[in-house]
């Protein structure tokens, strides 16, 4: 018997099995793991070898209204994703809020500062320096 034919014929009865609810070496997923397990073949036989009978799986999946589980937990995904973007958009519109707050301050202070720098070149008429420590007496 050609073991190409025979392999076939595992694959397509794993799907009957599979779809029909009553698998018995997978868990059942409505997924190409689940298949080649059920087949037991080697998951690449559907992937490389039988692409026809991989996309006939999820024909017939499709066809009863059920979605596959790898596109499921895709979409599960996608969702999450667009959520996470939405997060990082509002967090960057605060940021950059953020940015021109800091930069109007740092504005402020360098102006400040330069405006006491001055002040301090100037030479005051009527500033006395403060006297110095005085040496330490000794004790008697």
């Amino acid at each position: 018997m050609n073991p190409a034919l025979d392999e076939r014929d595992q694959i397509r009865a794993a799907m009957d099995r599979i779809l029909t609810g009553s698998a018995a070496r997978s868990n059942g997923a409505l997924t190409i793991v689940a298949l080649a397990q059920e087949a037991d073949v080697p998951r690449n036989a559907l992937t490389q070898r039988h692409l026809d009978l991989k996309n006939e799986f999820y024909e017939k999946v499709r066809a009863r209204g059920q979605t596959p589980d790898s596109e499921a937990r895709l979409r599960k995904q996608i969702v999450k994703l667009k959520e996470l973007r939405a997060k990082d958009a509002t967090e960057l519109t605060q940021l950059r809020s953020d940015v021109q707050g800091l930069v109007e301050a740092l504005t402020t202070l360098a102006l400040e500062n330069q405006q006491l720098r001055e002040q301090l070149a100037i030479p005051a008429v009527n500033v006395v320096p403060f006297p110095g420590p005085r040496p330490a007496q000794p004790l008697k």
